[in-house]
C-alpha cells in the first residue's frame, strides 16, 4: 500500500449485540473482545502503522446496568494490560475525578507510558469514561492526542457517538458490518485498501 494513515481510531462496537446472538448476558459480551483489540495491535505493528485510539467507554455508557458497567470497566482494565505486553507506549484519558473511572488505570494517566525503550513503539490511546463535553469543558483535555487520519468502527453503526471531536475534523470514516467481537484482519486491511482510494486534501 503506497499511503499508510499514520493514526487510526477504533470504536469496537457491538459486544452486547454479539453476547445476545451467541446466547450470552450482554455484560458477558465484553471479555470477547480482548482478544480482538489485542490483534489488531499486531497486525497495526505490522503496517508500520504509529498511533492507534480506541474507545473504550464513555461517560454515557455508566448510566447502563451495574454489572454491564462493571464488565466493560474490568475489559478495558484488561485491554490496557494486555497492550502493556507489546512494544507500545500507552496513554489513558479520560474523566479520572468520576467514580467509574477504574482506579487500576490512573497510572496511566496524565502521561505517556513507555512499555519498552524502544522508539519505534506503536503509541496505543485508551478513552475510558469519556466525553466530549467533559473534554470541551476541561480546556481540551485530549489535546496529547494528534489528528487522527481513519476512524473504523466495527457493528455496523454510522456515528462517531462523540469520539474525539476535535481529532477527527479531517478524518476518514470506514464503517465494519461485523460486529467487534467477530474481528478478522482482512476488515482491518479492506479498511486500509478503502482509504488509499480517498482523496485526503484537509480543505486544500
Amino acid at each position: 500500500m503506497k499511503r499508510i494513515p499514520e493514526h487510526i481510531g477504533i470504536i469496537p462496537d457491538g459486544n452486547r449485540r454479539w453476547a445476545k446472538i451467541n446466547g450470552l448476558k450482554k455484560e458477558e459480551g465484553y471479555v470477547h473482545g480482548l482478544e480482538p483489540g489485542l490483534k489488531l495491535i499486531k497486525i497495526a505493528q505490522n503496517y508500520g502503522i504509529k498511533e492507534l485510539t480506541y474507545y473504550g467507554f464513555t461517560v454515557d455508557n455508566c448510566k447502563r446496568p451495574k454489572e454491564q458497567v462493571t464488565a466493560f470497566s474490568k475489559a478495558c482494565i484488561r485491554a490496557v494490560k494486555m497492550a502493556g505486553q507489546e512494544n507500545t507506549e500507552l496513554y489513558v484519558i479520560g474523566n479520572t475525578s468520576s467514580s467509574c473511572f477504574p482506579e487500576e488505570l490512573l497510572p496511566y494517566t496524565g502521561h505517556r507510558n513507555k512499555t519498552t525503550c524502544n522508539n519505534k513503539t506503536l503509541k496505543v490511546n485508551f478513552l475510558i469514561n469519556y466525553g466530549w463535553k467533559w473534554d470541551m469543558k476541561n480546556g481540551w483535555a485530549s489535546q496529547e492526542i494528534p489528528r487522527i487520519d481513519l476512524v473504523i468502527r466495527w457493528g455496523g453503526m454510522c456515528r462517531l457517538s462523540g469520539f474525539l471531536p476535535i481529532q477527527t475534523v479531517y478524518s476518514d470514516f470506514y464503517i465494519v458490518k461485523e460486529l467487534w467481537p467477530d474481528f478478522q484482519e482482512k476488515q482491518f486491511t479492506d479498511a486500509l485498501q478503502w482509504y488509499q482510494e480517498q482523496d485526503i486534501t484537509l480543505g486544500g
